[in-house]
């Protein structure tokens, strides 16, 4: 990927959905600053031996093209419980209408189509900052 700025060709990289249309969605949220959360259930990092994001921590946000679009830093993570997430939470996550009603019903969807839920299940709930937009130039044909 030669679209990154200088610095962070290292970083991971991710999308936040395998489908082209909601990673862009998604990905235009985090660009216009309404999403500055993310959930994803705990056994799902487990299963890709993943780590649990740290505070300082640094990602590339990917577009559903696959597209460096920016540069992300957690700001914090906590593992809880799913039905002990909060309001502001489920705001933050820029989604829907932002209650914490319509988190709860779409992340329950989302986690069952992973193949698990649980209401007591236990969810990575992490906040992050945009801190560099990586723009590019779009191909026109």
């Amino acid at each position: 990927m030669t679209d990154l700025p200088q610095g962070f060709a290292h970083l991971p990289k991710f999308a936040f959905s395998d489908q082209k249309a909601v990673a862009d969605e998604l990905c235009e949220l985090v660009l216009a600053g309404k999403k500055t959360a993310t959930c994803a259930p705990l056994y799902q990092y487990e299963l890709e031996e993943l780590p649990v994001p740290q505070e300082g921590e640094r990602s590339v946000i990917l577009d559903g093209s696959s597209k460096a679009r920016c540069v992300i830093e957690c700001i914090g993570a906590d593992v809880i419980p799913f039905n002990e997430v909060e309001a502001d939470f489920a705001a933050a996550q820029g989604e829907g209408d932002g209650s914490l009603k319509t988190w709860k019903k779409r992340q329950k969807a989302l986690f069952e189509s992973l193949g698990y839920f649980d209401d007591e299940m236990l969810v990575v709930c992490e906040r992050f900052k945009v801190i560099e937009k990586i723009e590019f130039k779009r191909v026109v044909r």
